[in-house]
């Protein structure tokens, strides 16, 4: 009779003994699908990083100041009359800055000549997820071209390639029909690395005065996207006017050993929309309300 009883006590211990194991692997199963988890976020973590590595890092990372980008010899031929820039406002002067010149050379009863001149810098950097400086850089070049060949009422447009100014550069001209006279527009959007330079240049004979020729307007609006350029080169310590033309590709080698994170800090996002409000489709028109009233009351 005793038989009978440990046999029955033995086949309840190995099956008390068997949801034990099972638990145990459960455990271990569970353990190991943990660690492949955080092996996936380590490898995505790692992915992400080179990612932001591979980013060229910005070569510029300043502006010079937009109503000292352009020399006063150069100043004193576009814009005679002018006694001073006006500097725009501007959030953040190391990614974006304008400053404007007006002239009247006011000839009595002869009439006027009227010269309004704008330049613009703007200045992008790296960002992991949007691009190096450079592409976005000439992302907004692109547009500004786009914008000035279509400004409403343009007459005439024409587009040619500029050499010689920076990594890329184009002029723009037209004639816009008002009620003093007629402007001739010249714009040069000229691309340094990771900055854009816009230079608005245009000129009218009012009150009966005599048009000014679109060719010397383009030179004159040419020589002051160049000495942008250059200004844009020795803030950032590569070099002077004379590299304004080649110079850029230095400091982009020089660039590529900057840690790629610490452009990405700064709000290049919110960049490439406020500059276009400033464009050359929309400042082309400012000029018409300056001499207006003073070229009426000298006439």
């Amino acid at each position: 009779m005793q038989r009978p009883t440990k046999r029955l006590t033995r086949i309840f211990v190995c099956a008390a003994a068997v949801p034990v194991i099972l638990v145990a692997s459960g455990c271990s199963s569970d353990s190991d699908s943990g660690d492949g988890a955080g092996k996936g976020s380590s490898k995505a973590s790692a992915s992400a990083s080179d990612a932001a590595a591979k980013v060229k890092a910005a070569a510029y990372d300043s502006l010079p100041q937009p109503c000292a980008a352009i020399s006063k010899k150069t100043l004193d031929d576009l814009v005679p009359e002018a006694k001073s820039g006006k500097a725009g406002a501007s959030d953040d002067e190391a990614v974006r800055g304008t400053c404007s010149w007006s002239s009247l050379d006011n000839k009595g009863v002869k009439g006027s000549q009227f010269r309004w001149l704008n330049a613009s810098l703007m200045r992008f950097d790296s960002d992991a997820a949007r691009g190096s400086g450079n592409k976005l850089a000439h992302t907004y070049f692109t547009k500004q071209v786009t914008d000035a060949q279509s400004v409403d009422g343009a007459k005439s447009p024409k587009s040619e390639p500029v050499s010689g100014t920076g990594d890329e550069a184009t002029a723009v001209t037209y004639e816009l029909k008002k009620k003093e006279g007629t402007f001739k527009q010249q714009t040069v959007v000229a691309r340094v690395e990771n900055v854009v330079i816009t230079i608005d240049y245009n000129g009218a004979g009012l009150a009966g005065e005599k048009t000014p020729g679109a060719d010397e307007l383009v030179k004159d609006a040419e020589k002051a996207a160049k000495e942008a350029v250059a200004a844009v080169l020795s803030a950032n310590g590569a070099g002077g006017s004379d590299q304004a033309g080649s110079a850029s590709a230095k400091p982009s080698d020089k660039a590529s050993d900057k840690a790629s994170s610490k452009p990405s800090d700064k709000p290049s996002g919110k960049t490439s929309d406020k500059p276009s409000e400033k464009s050359s489709a929309t400042t082309s028109a400012k000029p018409s309300d300056e001499p207006s009233d003073k070229a009426s009351s000298k006439s």
